[in-house]
């Protein structure tokens, strides 16, 4: 029998079904166009193309990767994130549309100044945030910072293929290797916030695939929010904000976190499409 796109697709589909694979079909069109080297709709363009041997050699090998629970985005390599295709793998946290929330209100608070402002992602993981607010507000300067060598690599390769804008990365555990005297207007992160003891229950894909380094939040989920709230207070300018992401359910624990912090004024807080509250925003008491 000739494999042609569609039946692959069909069966594809059918196969991800039985193992119990997120999203079968959407799984399928991905790696096949990945495969193939086209797009996901040139693959009904072309649906009774039959395949080569080599061809269907290659796909079955992103199968069974996946089957055994590699993430889509570590076998393709990379990952949609607001305007653009980010590179990411293995030791690099693969970049979430939740997030894209914490970019459009970054985004609100960089469009109320003309330019100058400087930011600084702490955190940047594949670079998906500080990129993307390169390219929308390019009037700003630009830094990035995370503990992992291999995180800090492929945000530059992100930043160097996507990003007009400079952006100076450097190595650092949040805040420790920024003096307070520079001044920063804005600071950002998406830092781990899940619980030690909520990352067995994550999926397989993401418990045994991505790096622990970047979902661990400690033992309730807070650890680095403490760390980055003492921090950040010295380092922003007054007036300054810092904005970041969090879990769906830590306003409380958030809200009470940010009382014990002082030089902040009240944390506002920002939903999802969901109706969370997904974001928080905090600004330097001047």
């Amino acid at each position: 029998m000739d494999w042609t796109i569609l039946k692959l697709l069909t069966w594809s589909e059918c196969y991800f079904k039985d193992h119990d694979v997120d999203s079968p079909r959407l799984t399928a069109e991905i790696l096949l166009g990945h495969c193939l080297g086209i797009q996901r709709l040139d693959l009904y363009l072309q649906y009774d193309r039959p395949l080569e041997q080599s061809e269907l050699a290659e796909y079955k090998v992103l199968i069974k990767r996946r089957r055994q629970g590699e993430p889509v985005a570590y076998i393709t390599g990379e990952r949609g994130f607001y305007e653009s295709d980010f590179s990411v793998g293995p030791g690099v946290l693969i970049p979430r549309p939740d997030t894209e929330l914490l970019l459009e209100e970054t985004l609100s608070l960089l469009n109320e100044e003309e330019a100058g402002l400087k930011v600084l992602e702490l955190g940047v993981g594949s670079g998906a945030l500080i990129v993307s607010l390169a390219q929308a507000c390019p009037g700003h300067t630009y830094f990035g910072c995370d503990i992992s060598p291999v995180a800090l690599a492929t945000a530059r390769k992100n930043a160097q293929a996507l990003s007009e804008t400079p952006i100076h990365f450097f190595q650092s555990s949040w805040l420790s290797a920024v003096r307070p005297e520079q001044g920063i207007d804005v600071i950002l992160s998406n830092p781990p916030y899940i619980p030690s003891g909520d990352i067995d229950g994550l999926a397989p894909e993401i418990r045994n695939h991505e790096p622990r380094l970047a979902l661990d939040g400690g033992t309730d989920g807070f650890d680095c929010y403490r760390l980055i709230l003492e921090s950040a207070r010295h380092c922003l300018r007054p007036g300054g904000t810092l904005i970041m992401e969090m879990g769906f359910d830590q306003k409380p624990g958030m809200a009470a976190l940010a009382e014990t912090v002082q030089g902040f004024e009240s944390p506002v807080f920002f939903k999802d499409l969901a109706g969370h509250d997904r974001v928080v925003r905090l600004k330097k008491i001047n």
